[in-house]
């Protein structure tokens, strides 16, 4: 059973565009239904990690508003910080799903248990994931891999409880 997702932000969180203003001022545009995902799986007792190669305020904005405890940004190595956050929650990588879209993911995806990547992901990406999702990035992808997960934990109905 999968307990812990790990997710890469552009690309997958967001459709990976970096837009800034005249003001050097970065935005980003996340999807309201992947937040519901998030915040449902970490209500049913799961865990969610970000670990993104970039760094952004707007970033730890969005995983405080979702209650992430466990951000990583500025990240090169992120199969070394994965390993690193599953021994210090006494996981096993067969417990992990993650999400990664591009080469700077490609390690930590062959690490996990469970590993997925938007439609619009890297062609050597979508190689060697167990998943190709149907969602873009940032168009409800993270939120189409919970489902998947929530339904192949068989928890489907403790999903939905959390709402209804």
């Amino acid at each position: 059973m999968i307990k812990l997702i790990v997710l890469d932000v552009d690309g997958c969180l967001s459709d990976g565009k970096l837009i800034y203003s005249s003001d050097a001022i970065e935005s980003k545009s996340f999807n309201v239904k992947d937040g519901l995902g998030i915040t449902t799986w970490i209500k049913m007792g799961n865990q969610v990690a970000i670990i993104t190669g970039r760094n952004s305020t707007i970033v730890k904005k969005r995983a405080d508003e979702l209650g992430i405890q466990h951000l990583y940004q500025g990240i090169k190595d992120k199969d070394r910080v994965l390993k690193e956050l599953i021994e210090s929650l006494s996981l096993n990588f067969y417990e992990v799903g993650a999400i990664g879209d591009d080469l700077n993911d490609y390690n930590m995806l062959c690490l996990v248990g469970r590993s997925f990547t938007p439609n619009d992901g890297n062609f050597e990406i979508k190689n060697i994931v167990n998943t190709v999702l149907s969602c873009n990035g940032g168009l409800g992808a993270v939120r189409e891999m919970i489902d998947t997960l929530v339904d192949e934990n068989d928890q489907r109905e403790a999903f939905m409880s959390v709402w209804i």
